[in-house]
């Protein structure tokens, strides 16, 4: 069986509660988790919003848009640069959430922000 990447391991504590981990609305995590685009990327709940990431290491990306609050729930373009849709449900805000993605928005990788290029290394 293979080994849990960072953001499966970080989703699954964080669905189970566990202590050691950022936890956030429940609904919200859920919600976010049942779109398969989130779950690839790297979740982290702080201050009633839950954001997403393309990466899994301080400094995050910031670049991708993000759920605030608890149903009812308010869907933000990056960095509180325009609201896209509020008084959601949590499934209503993953789904605006996902239809806000960059069309190159993949699986979140480890290590900080911005990505290493291996072309110039």
């Amino acid at each position: 069986m293979a080994e849990e990447t960072t953001v499966e391991k970080t989703w699954r504590l964080m669905l189970e509660g566990d202590p050691t981990v950022r936890r956030g609305d429940p609904a919200v995590m859920e919600a976010a988790y049942a779109e398969p685009r989130l779950r690839a990327l790297f979740p982290f709940p702080s201050h009633g919003c839950l954001t997403f990431h393309r990466n899994t290491q301080f400094p995050w990306s910031n670049d991708l848009p993000f759920i605030a609050g608890s149903a009812p729930c308010t869907v933000y373009a990056p960095r509180y640069s325009a609201r896209l849709g509020e008084a959601l449900t949590p499934q209503e805000a993953a789904a605006l959430v996902v239809a806000h993605l960059p069309q190159d928005c993949g699986p979140a990788f480890d290590g900080p922000w911005p990505p290493q290029d291996s072309h110039t290394a």
